[in-house]
């Protein structure tokens, strides 16, 4: 979720640049200065936006969905649940509803234990597979 706030937050600052700094903007970002216009006519990315990575619950799949990405991938939130079947369709559920807060409640209940999480502070360094971002 933090990746796509942060995402939503660049394309709102670009939004309030006039045409200086988004050019300067352009230069920092090594992109041309037609993307990041097109960026700004278009209010997001010219792109399918897919959300991947810490998506476990159906109300993740939601928020994601609420936050403006165009689906969501999701592998071990399914299959290291207790109940694969029925969390796969309950996310889907979800994703097709996801302004509906009655429907993602009740699409959410019952599922079963959610795959264990890992807290990446508290691991030991040969248990983690990168470094990025610590």
């Amino acid at each position: 979720m933090r990746h796509i706030r942060t995402v939503n937050k660049g394309i709102s600052d670009l939004r309030t640049c006039g045409k200086k700094e988004l050019a300067q903007s352009a230069h920092e970002m090594r992109v041309p200065v037609s993307l990041v216009e097109k960026v700004v006519e278009l209010g997001r990315l010219p792109v399918v936006n897919f959300a991947a990575g810490g998506i476990a619950t159906p109300s993740d799949a939601a928020l994601c969905m609420q936050l403006g990405c165009d689906g969501v991938f999701v592998g071990s939130g399914i299959f290291k649940s207790s109940d694969p079947e029925r969390r796969a369709q309950a996310i889907v559920d979800a994703v097709a509803h996801y302004n509906d807060p009655k429907k993602i409640a009740e699409v959410s209940s019952g599922l079963g234990k959610p795959m264990d999480s890992l807290d990446v502070s508290k691991l030991l360094p040969e248990e983690k597979l990168s470094r990025r971002g610590i």
